[in-house]
């Protein structure tokens, strides 16, 4: 990490203070689904701002070390990274203070404060299923299927994204979440190829699913394995295909009760 001249002289106990500080912001990036450079990058310019000469700091999936380094003296702690889910305005909140911070326009403990006051912001939950509803039957509409099957598809994914809302609400795996889901959506979808509703229903069954695609998960893991943070990046890059495998196992436990295959269509 590079070195600068530090603006303030720092005591142990502020060494210490500020420690936990950077440490605390890596914890929320890394729980909130920043990429391993960002949440680098980020950690070791709060600390530099805050006064410290150098800042080391290794990323794993599930913990985060630092080390704070201040005329010959050096703070290290650790923390466990819990899965917090996908926010980008936490990452975006963080990097605000982060900005504050360089331009010395708040100290140690007004970062604290505001790291503190971060609240996840979450979108109304029945705002979002109809929302998740119109992407999935927009896609049925990009793959050829017309306005029934455009319902159809909408209905599915609606009720199976309340239902892998609820199940996120009372805490169950996300692997079993990701099959029920996968269950849910295609059970229902199948209805259109059952009753032949349209011209090519079977497009609901593959469109209704959509919104199990790990599409952030797996970007990340590319961004960071792409980066040097081969360890993180493929930790997200399994997490991401047991989520797959596990849709997977709940679309192909629904086509087996109903019979309808959607590749043999």
């Amino acid at each position: 990490m590079r070195n600068i001249s530090p603006r303030r002289v720092l005591s142990r106990e502020q060494q210490t203070e500020v420690t936990r500080i950077i440490v605390k912001v890596a914890q929320m990036l890394a729980q909130f689904g920043a990429e391993s450079r960002i949440i680098e990058q980020t950690t070791v310019r709060v600390g530099l701002a805050l006064g410290l000469e150098s800042v080391e700091m290794a990323i794993s999936a599930s913990a985060i070390v630092v080390t704070s380094l201040y005329q010959g003296s050096c703070v290290t702690t650790t923390r466990r990274v819990r899965e917090q889910g996908i926010n980008m305005q936490v990452v975006c909140e963080v990097q605000r203070i982060c900005i504050l911070a360089e331009k010395e326009l708040i100290a140690a403990a007004e970062v604290r404060k505001r790291l503190e006051a971060i609240v996840p912001f979450h979108y109304h939950p029945w705002l979002v299923v109809p929302m998740v509803g119109l992407s999935c039957g927009s896609f049925s509409l990009l793959f050829g299927g017309d306005w029934p099957v455009f319902l159809v598809t909408v209905f599915a994914s609606g009720v199976a994204m309340r239902v892998r809302q609820l199940m996120a609400r009372h805490h169950h795996s996300p692997l079993i979440n990701f099959a029920v889901t996968g269950f849910i959506a295609t059970l229902l979808a199948s209805l259109a190829t059952y009753y032949e509703w349209g011209a090519q229903p079977y497009l609901a069954m593959a469109a209704s699913v959509l919104l199990l695609v790990p599409g952030f998960p797996l970007i990340n893991a590319v961004s960071d394995m792409v980066k040097g943070y081969f360890n993180v990046g493929l930790a997200r890059w399994g997490t991401a295909t047991l989520l797959t495998v596990s849709a997977a196992l709940g679309i192909l436990l629904a086509m087996s009760i109903t019979g309808i295959w959607g590749w043999q269509i």
